[in-house]
C-alpha cells in the first residue's frame, strides 16, 4: 500500500478573492495572454515551463492526433450527439472512451517498450531484438507499429521525426524507437512502419513526458477533433447514413420465414 501522508495537499491550484494561482503562477498576471494553450497544458500537467523546442514538438504531436476521419471515436460522438443533442459533453465523452490500446492511445504501450530498452542492462540493439522476438512469438500486435492504410510508411511519423530533428529535441527516446523499428523489420522479415502514435511516444518522451501520462495528450487533442465532428453533425447530419450502412453491412442471419 502506498504511503498516505496525514494531510493531503495539492500542488496544482488555489485561489483568492483577487486571483487564481496555478503552480505558483498568477493566472491573470503570468499566464493569460502570455502562454499558448500548448504551453499552458504542458505547464499544468508537468509543473514546469516547456522550452521553445518542446512547445513546438508537443504542438506538432497534438495537431497530428486531432483528426483521422470517421474513426470509432468520431462515429461514437456523432451517434451519441444525434441521440442526445442536448448533451454535447456526453457525445465528446463517448468518443473519448474510444481512445485506447487499439486506436489513438497506443503511444502508451510503445512508450513502455522504449522505456524497457532505455532501462535495460543490455545494449539497445540486443533489447530491441528481444522485444521483437517476444511479440512475434506471442503473435501480439506491436504498439506504435503498423497501419492498415499508411504503407509502406506512415507520413505523419516521417514528419514528426523530422520536426524533432529540426527543433532539436531528438534524443534517446527516438534513438530507441528507430533501433526497435530496425529490429522489428529484421525479425519479421519485412518492413513494418512506425505509426503516428509510435512517433509521438518517442517525441513526447524526449520532451520529458512520462509514459503513464502520454495518452492524456491524445485525449486533449481528440476532444477538439470530436467537437469538430459534432459541429458538422449539427449542419450535415450523417446519423441516418451511418445507421443504414451498418444495417446493410451486418445483416440479420436468423430465420423469419415462419412469421
Amino acid at each position: 500500500m502506498a504511503f498516505m501522508p496525514e494531510k493531503q495537499t495539492t500542488s496544482i491550484a488555489t485561489h483568492t478573492n483577487d486571483d487564481i494561482f496555478i503552480r505558483d503562477k498568477s493566472l491573470c498576471g503570468d499566464l493569460i495572454g502570455k502562454l499558448s494553450f500548448t504551453q499552458m497544458a504542458f505547464f499544468q500537467i508537468t509543473g514546469r515551463m516547456a522550452s521553445e523546442a518542446e512547445t513546438a514538438m508537443v504542438d506538432a504531436c497534438l495537431v497530428t492526433l486531432m483528426e483521422h476521419g470517421l474513426t470509432p471515436s468520431a462515429l461514437s460522438s456523432r451517434l451519441i450527439y444525434s441521440s442526445a443533442p442536448e448533451a454535447m459533453q456526453a457525445a465528446v465523452a463517448a468518443g473519448i472512451m474510444g481512445v485506447g490500446s487499439t486506436f489513438a492511445g497506443t503511444m502508451e504501450g510503445c512508450a513502455i517498450l522504449i522505456e524497457r530498452i532505455l532501462n535495460s542492462d543490455a545494449d539497445m540493439e540486443t533489447e530491441a531484438a528481444a522485444i521483437a522476438a517476444e511479440f512475434r512469438a506471442n503473435k501480439r500486435p506491436l504498439p506504435g507499429f503498423g497501419h492498415h492504410m499508411h504503407k509502406p510508411d506512415d507520413p505523419r511519423s516521417i514528419r514528426l521525426l523530422a520536426i524533432a530533428q529540426e527543433v532539436g529535441v531528438r534524443g534517446q527516446w527516438i534513438t530507441a524507437l528507430t533501433t526497435l523499428s530496425a529490429a522489428i523489420d529484421e525479425t519479421y522479415g519485412k518492413h513494418i512502419t512506425i505509426n503516428a502514435t509510435g512517433a509521438i511516444a518517442a517525441c513526447l518522451g524526449d520532451c520529458g513526458i512520462p509514459a503513464e501520462i502520454m495518452r492524456g495528450f491524445a485525449l486533449i487533442t481528440r476532444c477538439a477533433g470530436l467537437v469538430g465532428h459534432i459541429h458538422e453533425e449539427q449542419h450535415k447530419p450523417a446519423l441516418r447514413a451511418i445507421w443504414e450502412s451498418a444495417e446493410a453491412a451486418v445483416p440479420y442471419d436468423g430465420d423469419i420465414s415462419g412469421h
